[in-house]
C-alpha cells in the first residue's frame, strides 16, 4: 500500500504532505491514522526537529472521512460497538497524537478542508491558508457528528458561537472569512503557501528546541488548568529553562550584542 504521508526533513523543519489526491486526501480507509501516530512519535524523539508543517497534495487539503469507506458501516451485520471501536482505534488516534506533540505545528491549508480535514487543520497550532482554501464542519450534511474531536478543537479556534454556526449548518467558508474569524492567522496565494509556511517555521526554529516544547506544553495546559496550577507548572519549567545552555547563550549574546547560537 502506498504511504499516505510524504515526509520531508530540512534541518529543523519536517513537512508532512498528505499524498492521496485521488481521495482528496481522505483520512479513513487507508493508513493515515497509523502514519500520523508513527511520525508524531518519531518527531517527539528527535530533539533537532523544531517545527512541523502539514499540507495536502493536489487541490484539496483533506476531505476528512472517505464516504466510500463509510458506506461499509451501513451493513446491518456491523454492530454499533464495532463502529465505535473503529473510531477509537482509527481516526481518533490522530487528534491525540497531534495534540500531545510538543513540537509547534503549522497547517498549510492548500485547498478544501472538509469535515475531518477542517478538524485536522484545527489540531495544528497555527493555520496558514492559500486563497483557494475553504473550510466546512460539514458532518451534519451527511448525517453524522464530528467523531474526530472537532467539537473540542473548533470552539477553541473560533469561539463557541461561530463553531456552533459552522457545525449546525455545515456550510463552507472561504479563506477570507477564515481570516476574519481568526480560524487562520495568515492568508497568501496558492503559489506562495509553502514558502510562507516555511518562512514562519524558520522564525520558530531560530529559537531553542527545549524552550519551544515547554512553551507549547504551557499553552496546552493553560486551556484546562487553573491560573494557580499553571503558575506552579510554569515555575517548575522555568527552573529548568534557566539552567539550559541555550539560556546561558542567549544571556551572553544579548550582553555582547550579537545573535545567539542555539543548539
Amino acid at each position: 500500500m502506498p504511504k499516505f504521508l510524504n515526509i520531508q526533513e530540512s534541518k529543523a523543519i519536517i513537512t508532512l504532505t498528505m499524498n492521496e489526491p485521488g481521495t482528496r486526501n481522505a483520512l479513513t480507509g487507508n493508513s493515515a491514522s497509523e502514519e500520523f501516530v508513527n511520525v508524531c512519535s518519531y518527531i517527539h524523539s528527535q530533539k533537532s526537529i523544531k517545527a512541523v508543517i502539514v499540507t495536502g497534495a493536489g487541490p484539496a487539503f483533506s476531505a476528512g472521512g472517505n464516504l466510500k469507506d463509510m458506506k461499509k458501516m451501513l451493513d446491518d451485520d456491523i454492530p454499533s460497538e464495532v463502529i465505535r471501536e473503529s473510531y477509537r482505534q482509527g481516526i481518533q488516534r490522530i487528534p491525540l497524537a497531534l495534540y500531545n506533540l510538543e513540537v509547534p505545528t503549522i497547517a498549510a491549508v492548500n485547498g478544501a478542508a472538509i469535515g475531518g480535514g477542517c478538524d485536522l487543520a484545527c489540531m495544528c497550532d497555527i493555520r496558514i491558508d492559500s486563497d483557494k482554501a475553504t473550510f466546512a464542519e460539514s458532518f451534519v450534511k451527511v448525517g453524522i457528528i464530528p467523531g474526530d474531536g472537532g467539537a473540542w478543537f473548533l470552539p477553541r479556534a473560533v469561539g463557541m458561537s461561530k463553531a456552533a454556526e459552522m457545525s449546525f449548518t455545515g456550510d463552507a467558508i472561504d479563506a477570507k472569512e477564515a481570516l476574519r474569524i481568526g480560524l487562520i492567522s495568515q492568508l497568501t496565494t496558492a503559489d506562495a503557501l509553502l514558502e510562507t509556511a516555511n518562512t514562519l517555521a524558520n522564525r520558530i526554529t531560530s529559537n531553542p528546541s527545549l524552550v519551544l516544547r515547554m512553551t507549547k506544553r504551557l499553552l496546552r495546559e493553560g486551556q484546562k488548568q487553573s491560573l494557580e496550577s499553571l503558575l506552579e507548572l510554569s515555575a517548575g519549567l522555568q527552573s529548568i529553562a534557566h539552567k539550559t545552555d541555550d539560556h546561558r547563550e542567549a544571556v551572553h549574546a544579548f550582553l555582547e550584542k550579537r545573535k545567539p547560537n542555539f543548539q
